[in-house]
């Protein structure tokens, strides 16, 4: 069966707190269009944006210089600094060791460590700048009250 994906152009509700151009914003999966409909409402967040902080990275799969897209940057009213990942909680964790070395695993240990390059990466970069640098899967988006499905 195809995986489904959902994608389209976000229209903020709030406009003036999206630093960047407000016509231009995508969400790339149901999640991230959740996740933007939050924070435009959200009254304790004075701005952000979506895909507008780029983080040069190493990876470690083929040790060449990328360039990581971080999905959302906000700041509160207290003045704290995030940059948000929004990932499926599988891809956040290293993948089951398989009995045989399927193309499923392999792409699953590449995709984990390719992961694992970019955010090492943005640790270091909000750390440089007193920021924070959060990943958020289905279980903190369900806990924050985000919604997960459609």
């Amino acid at each position: 069966m195809p995986r489904m994906t959902y994608k389209g152009k976000y229209r903020p509700k709030n406009p003036q707190k999206y630093k960047g151009d407000p016509t231009t914003i995508v969400y790339r999966s149901l999640w991230e269009r959740n996740t933007f409909r939050w924070i435009d409402a959200n009254p304790d967040i004075t701005e952000w944006n979506s895909e507008e902080v780029v983080i040069p990275y190493r990876c470690a799969t083929d040790k060449r210089m990328h360039r990581y897209f971080v999905d959302v940057y906000y700041k509160d009213k207290t003045g704290a600094t995030y940059l948000v990942e929004i990932k499926p909680k599988k891809e956040t964790m290293p993948p089951k060791p398989a009995s045989r070395r399927s193309k499923r695993y392999i792409s699953e240990a590449m995709t984990y460590i390719k992961n694992q390059s970019k955010w090492e990466a943005a640790e270091e970069f909000c750390a440089n700048r007193g920021w924070h640098f959060v990943i958020w899967h289905e279980d903190v988006l369900k806990s924050m009250g985000i919604k997960i499905l459609k």
